[in-house]
């Protein structure tokens, strides 16, 4: 009697969520949709694929996730149309909001909206044990893959590089291929920036011995000093297997974002798809531990879509004037 108390609880949650969604206006709403994500092996790869499945289920849309090759890119297909919900960090958005992305410069990207906040990511680093290699310090010179290009790690790492005064020889690749390239010494590290744990890491960790490092308390102090786009992150101690003790390290917030034109009930429909279902999230990846309506404030910039405005005002949170889309 009691599981079929459970089940019947169950099925009368999802028909509840199922019918919120149904009262919504579907009579603009697309057919599909697309979520851009980033390249395989990382925390927007899995995030993505995972939101779009979720949305998918309890909004009856087509909606699938699509390898690109990161937040440089998903702003920039956002913007034109192409991708209707992008996953982006905020560094690379500031710069595509005023014209300067790398991606499409000149092209000032004022049709995108946030929809709902994601996470942090945080810049960490691997490389293998007998490399010799533990600090950034000690990447001059050296072989290093910043991720795809167009990508967060892709974008700031050469610029962290250079204001460190580092001179290392920087290589572009997906997050799982620049793991396999590692283990098979064609590069001696991976600088990357993704939610933790990153699946990549996660793996090298568990399948060789590696050191897994971000910045050093001079490196932080320069860093912070000249890109005011991050913040200092300490990573928890027990992330990945065999390295208990924090890390310290910068990072940037992510946030899910639309074109000014997606319809504003669909907008709320996924917006508070997200936010109410924090457990759900959670089962996606667990750097949806920060999927929190409370981080909204980590958007400084960006106006948020009319629709995201009308959920969050709604559940009495406040959006100033000027990042209302």
């Amino acid at each position: 009697m009691k599981h079929l108390l459970k089940s019947i609880a169950a099925v009368t949650a999802g028909v509840s969520i199922m019918a919120g969604a149904a009262m919504a206006d579907r009579s603009d709403w697309p057919n599909s949709m697309t979520v851009g994500t980033a390249s395989q092996g990382g925390a927007y790869f899995v995030y993505g694929n995972g939101l779009a499945n979720f949305l998918g289920d309890e909004l009856g849309i087509r909606a699938s996730g699509e390898v690109t090759g990161g937040p440089v890119q998903n702003v920039t297909l956002v913007q034109t149309g192409d991708h209707d919900i992008g996953l982006v960090t905020m560094g690379p958005m500031f710069s595509a909001l005023q014209g300067e992305s790398q991606l499409a410069p000149g092209l000032r990207h004022t049709d995108v909206r946030a929809l709902f906040p994601m996470y942090q990511t945080p810049f960490q680093v691997v490389a293998l044990q007998r490399s010799g290699i533990s600090t950034v310090s000690d990447l001059g010179g050296k072989r290093v893959s910043v991720g795809p290009a167009g990508g967060t790690p892709g974008t700031y790492w050469p610029q962290f590089f250079n204001t460190l005064g580092v001179d290392a020889r920087v290589s572009n690749a997906g997050a799982a291929d620049a793991a396999g390239q590692l283990q098979d010494g064609l590069i001696d590290a991976f600088a990357f920036a993704a939610g933790v744990p990153t699946a990549a890491f996660s793996q090298l960790a568990a399948e060789a011995s590696v050191n897994i490092f971000g910045f050093t308390s001079d490196e932080l102090e320069t860093l912070l000093a000249a890109h005011p786009e991050v913040a200092h992150y300490v990573m928890a101690g027990g992330t990945y297997t065999g390295f208990d003790d924090d890390i310290d390290s910068v990072a940037m917030w992510n946030f899910a974002v639309a074109h000014k034109d997606m319809p504003e009930s669909l907008a709320y429909e996924i917006t508070k798809l997200v936010m109410e279902n924090h457990d759900r999230m959670m089962q996606i990846h667990a750097a949806a531990s920060e999927t929190l309506p409370e981080h909204i404030d980590k958007n400084g910039f960006l106006p948020f879509h009319p629709g995201a405005v009308r959920y969050f005002e709604e559940i009495g949170m406040t959006i100033p004037d000027d990042l209302k889309g």
